[in-house]
């Protein structure tokens, strides 16, 4: 990677080849569709439609008796008019579990589903490309608009505990119940992975920021750094002298390694020194928790749900927890901590007494 490219810009060219990659697999007409989306959708959002309507075209070829006679090229926009309301919710269930061959090996098979979040996203993606072309009055019909969408039931927000981060610390901290292959690679991780897993619990930050700060990022006098939100404006994020602490000691550390040409400013180096990726990370998270407790799945996101759930506990306030979390919804972040409301609620009841024991 030359040195003159950020890793932000890396990564959107890397987007921007696999959205045109996909969109290549599509029906022509779908080009207009997202280039008349870019202005208000992000790329990720793209990549995620392109994907959803490749698996819906895909199965209207495979299972719809008129469309079973072309390929995906071959599909014009006016086909789009022969598709009913019932063929999309038959998409929808089909969605509940199916079978592909697997990608590598196709004498092998896989098996996939979709829960009602899942099966959401798809319809929304949908109805989005129906309504873009029924706008526009080029097609007459949108059987898209007719088809309910899945009820979602809210999942309680998964957690570290105090005593559970504290451990977690501890055993990056003390290498204890890791193997001795993993104690091998982790002599030279250790100050890394633990400023890693502060930077999460601390600040809240979420896994693709995480791996694109660099070190010209960070003010130490400042206790603060600069990150690329998801939307690509740039905020700065302040942490604690606990999180300064454990940068600091990573960072003379990093000192230390000449890092491969193209990353000499990358904060987070993996043992190939070059930047971590987001894999990487996830790996290294579920590797850790998972000494901590085997009953939580706990991946980067929880640990940011962790922080969260913190902030809110300390300062009661909901909006400085959405604008640290760097949520555009406040409704968002009300939805994901109503149950911490729900647990003072239930402690203000036992509180006050009607009698003296």
């Amino acid at each position: 990677m030359p040195s003159n490219i950020t890793y932000q810009e890396e990564l959107k060219h890397k987007q921007t080849l696999k959205l045109r990659e996909q969109i290549n697999m599509l029906p022509n007409f779908c080009k207009e569709f997202f280039i008349g989306i870019e202005p208000t959708t992000s790329i990720l959002t793209r990549i995620s439609y392109s994907y959803d309507l490749n698996m819906f075209f895909g199965y209207l070829v495979e299972n719809h008796s008129y469309f079973s006679k072309k390929s995906v090229h071959e599909i014009i926009l006016s086909d789009l008019e022969l598709i009913s309301s019932a063929d999309i919710e038959s998409f929808m269930e089909y969605l509940n579990f199916y079978v592909k061959p697997h990608k590598d090996n196709p004498e092998h098979t896989l098996e996939y589903s979709n829960d009602n979040k899942g099966k959401a996203r798809k319809l929304a993606c949908i109805r989005s490309f129906y309504k873009y072309f029924y706008k526009r009055q080029r097609i007459k019909v949108n059987p898209a608009s007719f088809v309910d969408m899945p009820k979602i039931t809210e999942k309680p927000i998964i957690r570290l505990e105090v005593d559970e981060v504290a451990r977690l610390l501890d055993i990056v901290e003390s290498g204890e119940e890791l193997t001795e292959t993993q104690l091998r690679y982790q002599k030279y991780t250790r100050a890394r992975d633990i400023a890693i897993l502060s930077l999460f619990l601390g600040t809240g930050i979420r896994v693709s920021e995480l791996v694109g700060v660099n070190i010209s990022d960070i003010d130490f006098n400042l206790n603060g750094f600069k990150i690329t939100r998801k939307g690509g404006n740039q905020v700065i994020l302040y942490f604690s002298n606990e999180v300064k602490s454990a940068l600091e000691n990573y960072i003379n550390e990093r000192k230390e390694i000449t890092p491969i040409a193209g990353y000499e400013d990358a904060l987070f180096l993996s043992l190939q020194r070059k930047r971590i990726n987001v894999r990487s990370v996830q790996t290294l998270v579920k590797k850790y928790t998972s000494m901590v407790t085997n009953l939580k799945n706990i991946s980067p996101h929880k640990l940011r749900s962790t922080y969260g759930t913190n902030l809110y506990r300390e300062t009661g306030d909901i909006y400085i927890v959405a604008d640290v979390l760097g949520h555009r919804d406040v409704n968002t972040t009300k939805k994901h901590y109503a149950a911490i409301d729900d647990e003072k609620r239930r402690m203000a009841a036992k509180i006050v007494k009607l009698r003296e024991d």
